[in-house]
């Protein structure tokens, strides 16, 4: 069995999304949250044509949403010849298994969507090998009652009918062997990578963090001077990258890791914790946010929630709000008040917070002064013998 992602063109496919509202839920929510989905179908090469909404209590536990909304669903995808549709929560297998047989068209869920944008980003060894194991784990559940899936990973589709019992159990065996095969294979990494950062205890760590697309690549490519590859997608940064820094006469260490975002899979954070270690053992995060987004204020209780998870909630942070050339002017005062009293909200006496332009290159000279006073007093506590490090220089 190949280790194909689950297109195997680069054509655009046709795509309607579809999410289940809680009753009671606010409609811009709603509307925020299939924005994003349709920004993650985009960059795996998928365009929107419509989305469908429908408010339930619970989804239905056998196609997720009730048999009318289903029937609009199924009607709108054979007139519009769709090619895939994608759901913004986790499917079971069962759901699954009846979606593709009632809509007979490729099913996503979000679990899904993101492990295939995540292999298709994946550039090094490492991060290919932890979004493999990821997938495979993902899909072994999914086996004995959803054959028609596995076929997609081979490139099928996703019509084929009739697989044995016999030919599933083949598959689950195959599937087993290869995550015990990743999972070596990503110890032996990990043993590597934790011997790499053990030669760095001499040195400060600072670790870019934030929700995916906030512009942390290009805030780490102008704070470096290097080439660090950064785009308008989601996910442009998979691979952790880590360069040295100096800031007045201090070096420190900045790594740039994956973007977080809404319902994660769970996969995904367990495969990447060596890549994610660069944030657990940071001497300080810089948790960069997109002011210009809508939906900022839910963006930082995303990235907060996955940081505690990660066990990292009380390492210093700076939060560096990018974006502020793409700032939309308040519409009246109530809006720019709102706006302010939220940012006063920020602990000043333990974290920083500046406002810049990664991309104008606006306010860095005092995000460098906020970086530097943070470094420096976390390499007094690496140096205690330097009683004055303005006297050396690196």
């Amino acid at each position: 069995m190949g280790t194909k992602t689950i297109k195997t063109s680069t054509k655009t496919e046709k795509a309607v999304l579809v999410a289940v509202a809680e009753k009671g839920q606010d409609d811009r929510v709603v509307e925020e949250h299939l924005d994003e989905l349709a920004f993650l179908a985009e960059t795996a090469h998928i365009k929107s044509v419509r989305a469908f909404t429908q408010k339930l209590e619970n989804p239905d536990v056998r196609t997720f949403v009730g048999s009318g909304k289903l029937e609009q669903i199924k009607t709108f995808v054979k007139d519009r010849n769709i090619d895939v549709v994608i759901f913004d929560d986790d499917l079971s297998p069962s759901q699954l298994r009846n979606l593709e047989r009632e809509l007979k068209v490729k099913i996503y869920d979000r679990s899904l969507l993101i492990l295939d944008i995540f292999l298709l980003r994946a550039k090094t060894s490492q991060a290919k090998t932890q979004v493999e194991l990821a997938r495979y784990q993902y899909l072994m559940p999914r086996l004995t009652r959803m054959w028609t899936h596995l076929e997609r990973q081979r490139g099928g589709t996703g019509t084929r009918g009739g697989a044995g019992e016999k030919e599933i159990e083949t598959d689950r065996r195959i599937i087993r062997n290869q995550i015990n095969v990743l999972r070596k294979k990503l110890d032996k990494i990990d043993k590597q990578d934790e011997e790499r950062r053990k030669n760095r205890n001499q040195i400060v760590r600072v670790a870019l963090v934030g929700y995916t697309n906030t512009g942390k690549s290009t805030l780490m490519r102008l704070l470096s001077k290097d080439e660090v590859y950064a785009e308008d997608k989601l996910f442009a940064t998979v691979d952790a990258t880590v360069r040295k820094v100096v800031v007045g006469n201090i070096p420190f260490l900045l790594s740039d890791t994956v973007g977080f975002i809404r319902k994660l899979p769970h996969h995904l954070i367990e495969s990447f914790k060596s890549t994610l270690a660069e944030v657990r053992e940071a001497d300080v995060l810089m948790h960069v946010v997109d002011i210009s987004h809508p939906a900022f204020e839910d963006q930082i209780a995303v990235v907060r929630e996955t940081l505690r998870d990660m066990g990292a909630e009380d390492t210093p942070v700076i939060y560096v709000f990018n974006k502020i050339d793409a700032l939309p002017p308040a519409e009246d005062a109530d809006e720019e008040k709102n706006r302010f009293d939220y940012l006063r909200n920020f602990r000043r006496d333990k974290d920083d917070f500046v406002f810049i332009s990664a991309l104008k290159k606006q306010n860095i000279d005092e995000l460098r002064d906020v970086i530097y006073r943070q470094v420096k007093k976390k390499h007094f506590k690496i140096f205690p013998n330097y009683l004055d490090l303005d006297k050396f220089s690196y």
